[in-house]
C-alpha cells in the first residue's frame, strides 16, 4: 500500500553560483583541472613494450603448435577414415535396400493377384488384407493373424513380412550410418580449422626470425634436402640387408625414394606425405595394408622392443603414438616430420621412443 501514497513535493534547495556543496566553484574546477592533468599525463607515459621472445622461446612455441597440429593431422585422418567407411556402408545398404524393396514389392504384386482371385471369390481373406497394408508398423503389430489364414498364404505372408522386416532394417542402419557419416565430417573439419589455426601462429611465429633462425628451428637435428638424397644411397644397402623379410626391405625402399618431398597434412602421396600416410603408403608397395592413423599402425602387426628393430619396423613416438616413422637401419629413421620441412632421416631416439612394431 505504501507505494500507492502520494509523494509530497518538495521544493528544490537552492546554491548560489559560487557554490559546490558549501566549497567554492573556482576551487573545484581548479581540482578537476588538476585531476585532468594528471590523468593525461598518464595516459601519455609510453608503456612498455613487451620484450621480444628468445629464440629458444619461439623454439619451445613452435615445436608445441606443430605437435598439436600432429595430433590434429592424426585426428583429422581418423574422421575422415571414418566417413570414407560410413560412405561405403551407405551406398552398401542404400544397394541392398533397393534390392531388398524390389523383392518385397513383387511378392506384394504377387499376393495382390491371389486377393483380386480371392475377392472375386467372396471377399479378401484378413491375412491378405493384412499384408497388402500400407503401414509396415501396422503389419508387425498384428503378424499374428498368419496363424488364421491358410497354409499358402500363410508362407505368402510370412514371406512379405520377412521382407518388409528386413528393408525397415536396412533403411535403420543406412540411417545411423548417415549420421556417422555427417558425425566424421563435422569432426574432420573441426581438425582441419585446428590445423591450419596451428600452423599460421607457427608460421607467424617464425615470420619474426631470421632466415638462418628459421631453418635452424625446423632443422630437428636431422639432414634434409640434398644432404638427405645424398645420405639415400649409403642407406639403402645397409638397410635392405639387415632387413627381416624382402616386403621390410622393399618398403623402406619405397619411403627413401620420397627424401625431400614436402609434408601435407592428411596426404598419402605421391607428391607429399603426412607422417603415417608416409608409412601406409610404403608398406602398401610392399603389399601389406596399414590403417590410416598413427593410432591404429600402432596396434597393427608384431611389436618389437627398442633393441629388436629392423628395417622395415614402424617407430612410435610420445605418449600417444601421434607420430610414427620407419626405421631403416644403423639407427636411423625416415619420416614426414611436419609442415615446412621434407621427408627426411633422422636419428631414431631424436623424439620420445613410446614403442614400435612390425607389419606382416
Amino acid at each position: 500500500m505504501a507505494e500507492h501514497r502520494k509523494r509530497r513535493w518538495r521544493r528544490p534547495t537552492y546554491r548560489k553560483p559560487w557554490s559546490s556543496g558549501g566549497r567554492p566553484a573556482i576551487r573545484v574546477a581548479a581540482s578537476l583541472t588538476l585531476a585532468g592533468a594528471a590523468t593525461a599525463g598518464a595516459l601519455e607515459t609510453p608503456a612498455l613494450a613487451e620484450p621480444e621472445p628468445t629464440l629458444a622461446e619461439v623454439e619451445e612455441r613452435v615445436d608445441a603448435l606443430h605437435r598439436e597440429a600432429a595430433e590434429a593431422t592424426e585426428a583429422f585422418n581418423a574422421a575422415t577414415e571414418t566417413a570414407e567407411e560410413a560412405e561405403e556402408d551407405l551406398a552398401e545398404l542404400s544397394d541392398r535396400a533397393t534390392r531388398r524393396t524390389e523383392e518385397l514389392n513383387a511378392a506384394r504384386d504377387s499376393l495382390g493377384t491371389q486377393a483380386s482371385a480371392s475377392y472375386r471369390a467372396g471377399g479378401l481373406p484378413a491375412g491378405l488384407a493384412l499384408a497388402l497394408a500400407s503401414d509396415p508398423d501396422e503389419y508387425l503389430r498384428r503378424a499374428a493373424v498368419l496363424d488364421r489364414v491358410g497354409d499358402r498364404q500363410a508362407r505368402t505372408v510370412a514371406d512379405i513380412g520377412a521382407k518388409l522386416l528386413a528393408v525397415e532394417q536396412l533403411r535403420d542402419e543406412a540411417d545411423r550410418r548417415a549420421e556417422t557419416l555427417d558425425e566424421a565430417r563435422l569432426e574432420a573439419d573441426r581438425q582441419r580449422e585446428t590445423i591450419e589455426e596451428r600452423l599460421a601462429e607457427a608460421e607467424e611465429l617464425l615470420a619474426t626470425r631470421t632466415a638462418e633462425e628459421r631453418e635452424r628451428l625446423l632443422a630437428e637435428g636431422a639432414e634434409d634436402g640434398e644432404r638427405a638424397r645424398a645420405a639415400r644411397d649409403e642407406v639403402r644397402p645397409a638397410a635392405s640387408a639387415e632387413a627381416t623379410s624382402v616386403r621390410g626391405a622393399t618398403a623402406v625402399a619405397f619411403a627413401m625414394a620420397q627424401l625431400g618431398k614436402p609434408y601435407g597434412w592428411g596426404s598419402t602421396g605421391p607428391d607429399s606425405f603426412d607422417c603415417s600416410g608416409l608409412t601406409q603408403s610404403a608398406w602398401s608397395s610392399a603389399g601389406v595394408s596399414l590403417p590410416r592413423t598413427s593410432y591404429s599402425q600402432a596396434t597393427a602387426g608384431v611389436r618389437v622392443s627398442r633393441a629388436q628393430l629392423a628395417p622395415g619396423d614402424l617407430v612410435f613416438y610420445y605418449a600417444d603414438n601421434s607420430h610414427v616413422a620407419m626405421y631403416i637401419g644403423g639407427g636411423q629413421i625416415v619420416h614426414a616430420a611436419r609442415s615446412g620441412t621434407p621427408v627426411r632421416l633422422a636419428d631414431v631416439d631424436s623424439m620420445p621412443f613410446n614403442g614400435a612394431t612390425r607389419p606382416v
